[in-house]
C-alpha cells in the first residue's frame, strides 16, 4: 500500500519550502513505510500558469519566489529524489534562499498598511444610519425618478480605442495625446447616453485594460506576468496579477477620469471601481499570510478611493463584486467564515461616507440564492445583478431586499442575447418585480464586448420601457385616488 502525499500545491504559483517539505515527507515515511510515500502535487495545475521561463520581464527577485506548472513538476521530481536519498544540493539551496529572500523582503511588508489591517479585527464595520433612512437624502439630492434607468460599466471599446491604448503601450504617442483621445471618447459617451435619456451615467471606461489589471496595476503589491494565463471557463482563459506584498493605493485611481466626466454633464455621474473581494479572488494570491488579511489591506485602498471621490463630488459610487461567490469553499462548514470576512471587507470600503452618497454594487456570473442574506449583509444602496435570463424563483429571492429598504436592479436586458426585447415585454416582466422598495432598470453586464450599433438600439428600447412602466404606476395611482 502506497501513501500518495499532495505536498506541492497545485492552487497556487508560489515555490515549495523544498526543506520543510522534505521534513514533513520523512515524518509521513515514519509511519507508512520507508519507499510507500509517493510525492505528488495536490491537485490538477490547471489552476497556475504554464512555465517561469515565459516571464522576461517579471522582477527577478519576485521571480524566484514563484513556481509555475513546470517548475512544480521540477519540484516533485526533486523531492522524490532527496526522499531516495539522491538530493541535488544546488537545487535545495537556491530553493533555501529564494524562501529567506521572500521572508526578508522589504518589499513584501509595509508596517503602515500591516497596522492599519489589524486594527479593523474586532469591529463590525457599518454607515451609521439604515439603508432605508439612507435612501431619503440620497433621493433629496439625487432627484430621480421612479424606476431610474442606469449602465452597468463599461462601453464598447471600438478598434480605434484600442489602437489609441496600443500605441499609447508602446510610446508611439504622448500622454497628452492619449489623455485627450480618452476624454474625446468619454464625451462621446455621455453624450449618447444624454440623448437616450438615461438617468445616472457612466463614464464608459475608455481608459480601462481589464476588470481588475486597471486597478492592480496602480496598487503597490502587485506584480504582473506577460504569459501567465489560466483557464477561467471554456475557452476564455485570464492572466490574474500577482499579489506579492502588503497591498496600498500610493495615489487616487479614478478620481481624475470619474470628475472628467462629470463635467461633462448635469446628471449624476457614477464612480466605477471593483470591490476588494473580487480583486483578491481574480489574482494570485500570496500564501504567507491569510486571504482575509490580504482582502482587508485592498478593502483599505479602495475605501481611500471611495472617500476621494466623494470629495471630489461624486455621489453615486458603484462597487462591483463579481466574484464573490468564486472564493466561496466547497465545505459548507468553511463557507460562513468566508462570507463574514468577505462581506466585511465590503462594507469597509464605504463605512464612513456621507449618507448622500450613494454605493452600488454588481453581482454576475453566479447564483446568489443561498447566499442572499449576506448580500443584504454587505449594506450597499443599490444591489444590480446579472438577471434577465433567470426566473421568478431568483426575482423572489431578491425580494427580500424589502426588508431593509434596498434599491434593486435585476437587469431588463442581456447584452448577450441577439433578440432585444420589445419595451412592452420589458415592462410586461418586470412589472412583477415592483415589490421593492426602488427598482432600477440596467443591462445585466458590462457593454464592453458589444458592438455601438446593437447596444444603442437596445439601451433605446430598455429607456423606453422604464418610462412605460412609469406611465403605467402613475395611471394606476391616479385611478386609486379616483
Amino acid at each position: 500500500m502506497y501513501l500518495f502525499a499532495g505536498v506541492v500545491d497545485g492552487r497556487n504559483i508560489w515555490a515549495n519550502d523544498l526543506a520543510e517539505t522534505l521534513s514533513t515527507l520523512h515524518a509521513l515515511e515514519s509511519i507508512v513505510g520507508k519507499d510507500k510515500v509517493v510525492v505528488s502535487i495536490s491537485c490538477s495545475l490547471l489552476h497556475t500558469a504554464v512555465d517561469l521561463v515565459n516571464e522576461t520581464e517579471l522582477d527577478e527577485e519576485i521571480k524566484s519566489w514563484l513556481a509555475f506548472a513546470s517548475q512544480k513538476v521540477l519540484e516533485v521530481s526533486a523531492l522524490a529524489k532527496a526522499l531516495a536519498g539522491q538530493k541535488d544540493e544546488a537545487f535545495f539551496s537556491a530553493n533555501a534562499a529564494a524562501q529567506a529572500s521572500r521572508k526578508s523582503s522589504p518589499r513584501v511588508t509595509n508596517e503602515a498598511v500591516q497596522k492599519a489591517a489589524a486594527a479593523l479585527r474586532g469591529f463590525d464595520h457599518r454607515r451609521a444610519t439604515t439603508v432605508s433612512a439612507r435612501l431619503g437624502a440620497q433621493q433629496t439630492t439625487l432627484t430621480l425618478p421612479v424606476i431610474p434607468t442606469t449602465i452597468i460599466g463599461s462601453f464598447p471599446q471600438t478598434e480605434e480605442l484600442r489602437k489609441v491604448h496600443s500605441e499609447y503601450k508602446d510610446k508611439k504617442i504622448s500622454e497628452e495625446e492619449y489623455v485627450m483621445a480618452i476624454k474625446e471618447e468619454i464625451n462621446k459617451v455621455v453624450k449618447l447616453q444624454e440623448e437616450l435619456d438615461i438617468d445616472v451615467l457612466v463614464h464608459g471606461e475608455p481608459e480601462r485594460n481589464g476588470m481588475v489589471e486597471y486597478f492592480a496595476e496602480q496598487l503597490l503589491g502587485f506584480a504582473f506576468t506577460v504569459n501567465g494565463w489560466v483557464q477561467s471557463y471554456g475557452s476564455h482563459c485570464v492572466k490574474p496579477p500577482i499579489i506579492y506584498g502588503d497591498v496600498s493605493r500610493p495615489k487616487p485611481m479614478t478620481v481624475f477620469w470619474s470628475t472628467t466626466a462629470q463635467s461633462m454633464t448635469a446628471r449624476p455621474m457614477k464612480g466605477m471601481l471593483i470591490g476588494p473581494i473580487t480583486i483578491l479572488n481574480c489574482s494570485f494570491v500570496r500564501n504567507d499570510q491569510p486571504r482575509f488579511e490580504t482582502c482587508y489591506q485592498i478593502a483599505l485602498a479602495i475605501k481611500d478611493e471611495v472617500k476621494d471621490l466623494e470629495k471630489a463630488g461624486i455621489n453615486i459610487i458603484q462597487i462591483d463584486e463579481a466574484a464573490l461567490r468564486e472564493g466561496l469553499p466547497l465545505r459548507k462548514s468553511e463557507q460562513s467564515l468566508y462570507l463574514d470576512w468577505a462581506v466585511h471587507s465590503f462594507r469597509i470600503t464605504h463605512c464612513g461616507i456621507k449618507d448622500t452618497t450613494q454605493i452600488h454594487t454588481h453581482l454576475c456570473y453566479s447564483h446568489f440564492n443561498d447566499i442572499i442574506l449576506s448580500i443584504i449583509d454587505m449594506d450597499a444602496d443599490v444591489i444590480t445583478r446579472e438577471n434577465s435570463g433567470s426566473d421568478e424563483k431568483l426575482l423572489s429571492v431578491f425580494r427580500k431586499g424589502v426588508q431593509y429598504g434596498a434599491g434593486i436592479g435585476p437587469s431588463v436586458y442581456d447584452i448577450n442575447s441577439l433578440m432585444i426585447p420589445s419595451a412592452e415585454e420589458i415592462a410586461e416582466r418586470t412589472t412583477k418585480m415592483l415589490t421593492t422598495n426602488v427598482l432600477w432598470f440596467n443591462p445585466d453586464f458590462v457593454l464592453k464586448t458589444r458592438k455601438h450599433t446593437g447596444v444603442k438600439l437596445a439601451l433605446k428600447i430598455f429607456v423606453a420601457a422604464a418610462e412605460l412602466l412609469c406611465t403605467r404606476l402613475a395611471e394606476a395611482k391616479k385611478e386609486k385616488f379616483e
